[in-house]
């Protein structure tokens, strides 16, 4: 039985439909996190040689070199981008590429990384540790107009000028459940989903600069595909979502010099049964493209 804080990989049974993994492929894991979509396509490809694992950060890193020391796969700490980047200059091309871009089960339920608003911990944030930007910097001295900004931009917050106004007149703010209550008052009788998860969800993309890294990352990663290879992202809110549909309609359709095959018209969701055992595959959304051969 998996416990809550035990990473279960979303829409695996649609990525490997879609990813089709088939014996002697080379496969680069983008966000490898725990391992879970990793274990699944290399059970199939048999080939742990020519594969790349890839994330940012350094707990998991751990956790994937216990799984897969022992098979040869090449483990690496760092951000997709610059890994994806030093591995085009290399020449490096691979079958199957997977970005799974949710942040992991493990993330959330550690209340010292300061993902969750549930949980009391510092207002942390960072992917990787080793980055000096964290939330608490953000919620204590970023001006009122820029934490708005931020809110906004990233969180897609109506009420974004009112909670940046109530940040700045209650700091410092050094918790996640301190920023919370906070966040909530913008919002008095509200219900079903937290007030607090849209700055959340902001605050987090700001730290770790996820947009941008996606949006530099998503050209550099069709690159890296083989002929006939495969390309898959899962994403978890609608600005991931746009950015990707936009970055695979560029590149695909009925012209001549079009690069991209989509293999999902639309974005392919969790079903019922999986969102019933695992939440977080309630805003998946899994977008593939196929690279035409010339």
């Amino acid at each position: 039985m998996k416990t809550k804080s035990q990473h279960i990989p979303v829409l695996l049974n649609e990525v490997l439909q879609y990813l089709a993994p088939s014996r002697g492929n080379t496969y680069l894991d983008l966000t490898a996190g725990f391992g879970g979509h990793a274990k699944a396509i290399l059970e199939r490809t048999k080939n742990p040689a020519n594969s790349v694992l890839i994330d940012r950060d350094k707990t998991a890193i751990g956790q994937l070199r216990k799984q897969f020391g022992g098979q040869r796969v090449k483990i690496i700490h760092s951000d997709f981008y610059s890994t994806s980047a030093e591995l085009l200059k290399a020449g490096k091309k691979f079958d199957l590429i997977l970005a799974d871009l949710g942040i992991s089960s493990p993330h959330l339920s550690t209340a010292s990384r300061g993902f969750s608003f549930n949980l009391t911990g510092p207002l942390d944030m960072r992917m990787d540790k080793t980055q000096d930007l964290t939330a608490e910097d953000i919620v204590n001295f970023f001006s009122e107009s820029d934490i708005a900004e931020i809110l906004h931009r990233y969180g897609e917050e109506p009420k974004a000028k009112r909670i940046a106004r109530l940040i700045v007149k209650n700091r410092p703010i050094h918790s996640t459940t301190e920023l919370a209550t906070i966040v909530a008052k913008a919002w008095p009788g509200y219900h079903r989903i937290h007030p607090a998860t849209r700055t959340f969800q902001a605050l987090r993309i700001a730290v770790n600069n996820e947009l941008e890294l996606i949006r530099m990352s998503l050209p550099v990663w069709v690159d890296l595909l083989q002929p006939g290879g495969r390309l898959g992202v899962i994403t978890f809110h609608s600005l991931e979502d746009r950015m990707v549909k936009q970055a695979f309609n560029d590149k695909a359709g009925d012209t001549y010099d079009a690069e991209l095959k989509l293999l999902t018209k639309k974005p392919v969701s969790g079903s019922k049964h999986e969102i019933v055992l695992n939440p977080r595959a309630r805003s998946a959304k899994l977008r593939v493209v196929a690279k035409i051969k010339k």
